[in-house]
Parts: C-alpha cells; sequence; structure tokens
C-alpha cells in the first residue's frame, strides 16, 4: 500500500482523532456469542467459557492511521528478510538449543509481531510463535456495527473470509514446506492441559475451522501424545501436523517426550517449531535487529536497516554491565530471555532492589522504553484511558489478521474493565 504525502498525516490525524473521542460501542455481543456458539459448534458455548472470561473483548475498536499499518508490515518483512541472511542464522543459532537447529522446512504458523504506537511511529517490541488469539479476532472482527461514516468504511475489509482461506492455505503449506506434495489428514491443536488455558475457546473455533474444510482436528493434551512404529499417535490414531501451541519453545519438558521425539525424527509436520523460535521470537535476537552495525555487518540491505529503526534499542544484561544498566533503568524494559507472554517483565522506574538482584545475575534483555499508544473508553460515563498495543498475525511474512489489546497497568493482560482484544480498523 502506497502513501501520499498528506493523505499519511490527514489518516493519522483523524485515527488519533477518533481513538480520543470515539466513545460508541461498536461491538454487538450478542451477535459475537451466537457466532462463537455456532463456530464451535456446541450451543452454550459461550455460556460455559466466556462467563469466566469478561474482559476477554473490548467493546471499542482501535483505529490506526493506514500508514501505520503499512509501516509495521514493512518492519515484518525486514525481520523475515533478515532471518535468511546466512550469517544472521549462524548468530542465533549459535545461542539457540540443539534441537532448533535442524531446518525441517515449516516457516512458522500464525506469527504475532506486537508494536507499540508512540510518537515516533511503531515500534516492534516482540515476536511470538505462539501468538494466541487469532481465529477469535478473526470473529470479533465480524461482529462489529457501524457508528458512524469513517467506522463504516474501515469495517468493510473484515467483512469477507480472507482470513479463513488463508488459514486453510496456510497449514496446507506449512505441510509442503516439509513432505512436498499433498496435504495433512490429521492436524492436532497441542498445549498443556488446553481445557485450562484463557484461550481455549479459540482451539474449538480453529479445530472447527479445519474440520469445516474437510480436516480432521484434534485438542490435544502434549502428554497424550505417543510415539512409536515412525508415528505420532493419539489414542493409536496418527497425527500428520501439530499446531504447537506449547510454550516450551524447546519441548525440552518430560511430558512433550513424545512429540519432541517425533519432531527430531521429522516423522510428524510441526508449526510453529523450535528452529522457528530460534530464528524469529528468541528474546536475545532484538539485540542483533535493533543494532544497526551488526545487520550491516550481516549483509542487510540499507533499505531494510532503515525500517528496522522501528526496533527498540535492546542488549543482553550481564553481571559485567548490570550497573550501567541500572542507571538507565527508568527508560527500559526488562525481559527474562525464557519467559513468555507478560510473565517476569518488568518496566525500569517500577523494579525493586530484590527484583534487580535476580535481573542483574543475567538471562534478561534491556529494551529501550516504547510508550504504547492510548484508547479513551468510558466507563460508567467517565472518559477513561486505556493502554493499546497492536498485533499482527503474519504467516511467511504476510498479514492475516491485525488486532488490538486494551490494558493498564505494566503489561498486557485481560483483567481491565473495558479492555481486552480489540479490532484494527485502518482509516
Amino acid at each position: 500500500m502506497l502513501t501520499v504525502p498528506g493523505v499519511a498525516e490527514a489518516s493519522a490525524s483523524l485515527s488519533e482523532r477518533l481513538n480520543r473521542k470515539c466513545f460508541c460501542i461498536t461491538l454487538d455481543r450478542a451477535e459475537l456469542w451466537a457466532a462463537l456458539d455456532d463456530e464451535a459448534g456446541e450451543p452454550g458455548f459461550c455460556e460455559a467459557f466466556m462467563a469466566s472470561r469478561p474482559h476477554l473483548f473490548s467493546n471499542v475498536p482501535v483505529f490506526l492511521a493506514a500508514s501505520a499499518l503499512d509501516e509495521m508490515q514493512r518492519i515484518v518483512l525486514a525481520v523475515e528478510a533478515t532471518a535468511k541472511l546466512p550469517a544472521y542464522r549462524e548468530a542465533v543459532l549459535s545461542w539457540a538449543p540443539e534441537i532448533a537447529q535442524r531446518d525441517f522446512g515449516p516457516v512458522g504458523a500464525l506469527m504475532g509481531y506486537d508494536f507499540h504506537l508512540d510518537d515516533d511511529g511503531p515500534k516492534l517490541i516482540e515476536v511470538n510463535t505462539n501468538a494466541g488469539g487469532a481465529f477469535l479476532n478473526a470473529l470479533l472482527a465480524r461482529a462489529q456495527k457501524a457508528c458512524c461514516s469513517e467506522v463504516d468504511r474501515a469495517l468493510i475489509g473484515t467483512r469477507d473470509d480472507h482470513f479463513e482461506t488463508s488459514v486453510i492455505a496456510m497449514f496446507k503449506g506449512e505441510w509442503r514446506r516439509q513432505r512436498g506434495t499433498g496435504s495433512p489428514r490429521r492436524i492436532a491443536i497441542v498445549d498443556d492441559r488446553p481445557e485450562e488455558q484463557y484461550l481455549y475457546p479459540e482451539f474449538v473455533l480453529a479445530r472447527q475451522l479445519l474440520l469445516k474444510h474437510g480436516i480432521e482436528a484434534a485438542i490435544v493434551d502434549a502428554s497424550e501424545l505417543k510415539y512409536d512404529s515412525g508415528r505420532l499417535r493419539l489414542d493409536g490414531d496418527g497425527i500428520d501436523l501439530v499446531y504447537n501451541r506449547l510454550v516450551d519453545f524447546a519441548l525440552d519438558g518430560p511430558e512433550h517426550a513424545a512429540l519432541r521425539a517425533a519432531y527430531q525424527d521429522g516423522a510428524v509436520v510441526v508449526t510453529p517449531n523450535p528452529h522457528n523460535h530460534a530464528l524469529l521470537a528468541s528474546k536475545r535476537n532484538l539485540t542483533l535487529l535493533s543494532d544497526p552495525a551488526a545487520l550491516e555487518a550481516f549483509g542487510l540491505s540499507r533499505e531494510l536497516r532503515a525500517r528496522l529503526a522501528g526496533v527498540p534499542r535492546t542488549t543482553l544484561v550481564t553481571p559485567d554491565n548490570s550497573d550501567t544498566a541500572w542507571q538507565s533503568r527508568k527508560d527500559m524494559f526488562f525481559k527474562p530471555l525464557s519467559g513468555h507472554g507478560s510473565k517476569a517483565v518488568y518496566r525500569g522506574d517500577k523494579v525493586t532492589k530484590g527484583v534487580w538482584a535476580e535481573i542483574a545475575r543475567g538471562g534478561y534483555v534491556a529494551q529501550s522504553f516504547a510508550a504504547p499508544g492510548q484508547r479513551m473508553i468510558e466507563i460508567d460515563g467517565t472518559p477513561t484511558p486505556r493502554k493499546m498495543d497492536v498485533r499482527l498475525y503474519t504467516y511467511d511474512g504476510r498479514m492475516l489478521l491485525a488486532a488490538a489489546r486494551l490494558y493498564q497497568g505494566q503489561t498486557t493482560n485481560f483483567r481491565t474493565a473495558g479492555g481486552g482484544f480489540a479490532p484494527v480498523l485502518a482509516v
């Protein structure tokens, strides 16, 4: 998408105005609940699972200038182009576990690129291989009603089946990248204790979408998998492809032994897999993606290096540099190398001496603070600010869906009144 000078500024101004002053409730919850029941194929599905998730969905959309969305997509493409460079791959694989070294072909289903939007434009704060929420957000986008002409125009792109057809093509594409021809007959959606996961409802939506398109699918606890006679199996039946939602990125846990062995033998297609995580989502990789000199040494073009200015400067915390990091902590976010989601993530100006002692031992990166965007909402008739971030769900660098999360506090959560997932409407 090309932007014209003046037009980009106007759309940015419009999105800012709408995010500040549009308090209209665009979510038709009755329609969404009915759609969830219908898509899940289970009457009462919403009542059973959504009652304990009152802040999963926000009532309002987030408005984003088309030029900003364009810039986010360019950053994604730059990251994925960097991950193809031999020198970069050698660098990031040098600190990856042994299981991540081999490339079986898949590039990672439903990658998640998380952005903050400050006055200088989008900032890529994290990349995820287990990005949750895509199936829920696809349904959420279709349950919006227009409150004005701007919203009506922005909603046009949410009223097709682009996401559904792209997801089916994605899984078939991942299969062919490893197997060459054909399609997977049976897919397992795998997590630990999946029915206890907060986003379990989307596992059900994913399963039903696959079944709708003639692909057998099951939601599976990883500990129930068996590996024998060269096949990964569930209850004796073979599994061709695993849609991996585990946060054990190296499949180290004893309960993942069968999946690990089958993956290492190439007996099952796993996506996203340890290799994908090592190339794209390891937090330590941000130390390279945000270092222009390193990127130039890897052979990345000047144009792509310029795009990666959208990655906040990130450095590895070590015992040797911890004193310096402490002095500059107020402008930093600290994230554990082995963490996921927002667990053990600390804003520097909130860090206690006790927490710092843990960070100073190492195993963390320090990322320059990038302010989240802001969306004003109404709570009991009172205008109230909420922080927001934007996630692009992608496959092979191509955006499948954009969604936002509204929250308050240090990091994203689903415990904020008026917060939760929100559709992104480009204006």
